[in-house]
């Protein structure tokens, strides 16, 4: 018995080593692992805090060559929202100062620094007013006043503001951090960001008298800015950047104290406007998915939904068939199991018979729906015009083929001794930038008719073609 459990117990011993070298491979994978992610994502040791500090202090001064490069950034920006091109507003961005006074806040609340601070504030005010003046000047005086797309995309901050300016924020500063300044990012964020249109837009409000406009883009350049200085912050405190000390430590602990106050009342607004979009964002995009995901009844179809997520509210407007109160109340119980809809009212309007009018609908919807189906229309027309055109084209090659050639030929016989021999053809005729196709007949006449009398009676027999026929066009040729 004692022979036949050793070899049992020495498979137990193997288990075991196996189990202990699965787990000592396992364990040193696992430290590999993290040992790869933290030598991906450190920026300690490549990071140039003296530098840092120089160069953004270097970028907050606003005066000489960076004045007149922010105005005709601003002139370039103006332009370009004015007519809506992208690309022109993107070059403005592009060499764009407005960047440097704003991490220089974000910094100098990080490091203590109440003279950067300071100077920080006064530049960034400067170039604001700058920057408004200008476009006020180019809007009031240009000829152009529409609201372009372009314009209202800066009337007000959406949660994708917000994430654009934290993390175009971050991507800066920490580019700035590094050893050799990484000049592509800065750019690249200048465009992300979005400072300037917004400005743009404050002088185009203020050059309409449009107050809600230039609050609303002014409101959102202060979002942008805001979380550019946090993520500037943040940044500048993680990788440690060392403290401005003063001889006076009582004025260092004042100091800091101003600039921890200054940091928290810049947060808490922050945070909670953040947390606002992010649920109307929320709001809406369930919203749209109850629209078109649950409203739905055969013969009838959606044409407008606004939400309103101060007022909790789904506007909805159908048109054709006639929706009942019992479906209608189905979609409100509905309604109810997505969980950021709960609380909210859904309105609808709809036409007064099944054949789909629209009177109950406000004057501005209809004219909204009227415009669009017009335009789709005018689309359509023209559209099927060259159709038409290309059709009519085709057709010119067919269109004498609804005659009767012999029929014709008798009938011409009696009318005009004079003919001899009749002939029909489609002639293809071409001038290089249209093809056409002409009807075309050669008459031989009898020899015995003098050639005055032969002009004579083709000219008759043309227009008697034309009439008989109903053809605008055609040609008669004598082979005699």
């Amino acid at each position: 018995m004692d022979k036949n459990q050793k070899p049992e117990n020495n498979i137990s011993y193997q288990t075991q080593d196996e189990s202990g070298n699965l787990e000592a491979k396992t364990k040193g994978i696992w430290e590999n692992i993290k040992a790869l992610i933290r030598e991906l994502l450190e920026i300690r040791h490549d990071t140039d805090r003296e530098s840092t500090v120089e160069a953004v202090k270097k970028d907050i001064s606003f005066k000489g060559h960076n004045a007149w490069i922010l105005i005709f950034s601003i002139f370039v920006a103006s332009v370009g929202l004015n007519v809506g091109s992208t690309a022109v507003v993107i070059g403005a961005m592009l060499i764009s100062p407005l960047m440097g006074p704003i991490v220089g806040v974000g910094m100098s609340v990080a490091i203590n620094d109440v003279l950067t601070l300071r100077k920080s504030f006064i530049n960034l005010g400067l170039m604001v007013g700058l920057s408004v003046l200008t476009a006020y000047v180019y809007f009031l005086i240009s000829p152009v006043k529409e609201e372009t797309p372009e314009l209202i995309a800066r009337t007000y901050p959406t949660i994708l503001d917000v994430l654009v300016a934290i993390f175009g924020g971050l991507a800066l500063i920490v580019a700035k951090t590094k050893k050799g300044t990484i000049a592509s990012v800065i750019l690249g964020v200048a465009i992300a960001t979005a400072l300037m249109p917004p400005l743009c837009t404050v002088g185009y409000g203020l050059a309409i008298g449009n107050w809600s406009y230039a609050g609303g883009a002014l409101y959102l350049f202060s979002i942008n800015a805001v979380f550019i200085a946090l993520s500037t912050f943040v940044v500048t405190k993680v990788l440690d950047f060392p403290l401005v000390k003063y001889v006076n430590s009582k004025r260092r602990k004042r100091t800091a104290q101003i600039a921890s106050t200054i940091a928290v009342i810049v947060m808490i607004p922050s945070v909670i406007l953040f947390v606002f979009l992010l649920q109307e964002q929320l709001f809406e995009s369930k919203a749209k998915e109850f629209v078109s995901n649950v409203m739905r009844y055969e013969g009838t179809e959606t044409i407008k939904a606004t939400y309103d997520y101060k007022e909790k509210s789904i506007e909805v407007y159908l048109i054709g068939n006639r929706v009942p109160q019992t479906s209608i109340t189905t979609w409100e119980k509905q309604l109810k199991d997505f969980e950021a809809l709960k609380e909210t009212k859904l309105i609808i309007h709809q036409g007064a018979d099944p054949t789909g009018a629209i009177d109950e609908l406000s004057t501005q919807v209809r004219s909204g729906i009227l415009e669009d189906l017009y335009m789709k229309n005018q689309e359509l027309i023209e559209d099927k015009d060259e159709k038409i055109a290309i059709l009519e084209n085709e057709i010119s090659k067919y269109r004498s083929s609804s005659f009767s050639f012999s029929d014709l030929s008798q009938e011409a016989k009696i009318n005009y001794e004079g003919i001899e021999e009749l002939g029909y053809s489609n002639l293809i005729t071409t001038n290089f930038s249209k093809t056409d196709t002409i009807p075309t007949f050669t008459v031989g006449w009898k020899k015995n008719i003098k050639a005055s009398e032969v002009s004579q009676q083709k000219d008759r027999f043309e227009k008697w073609l034309k009439v008989r026929l109903k053809l605008d066009t055609l040609q008669v040729k004598s082979v005699n």
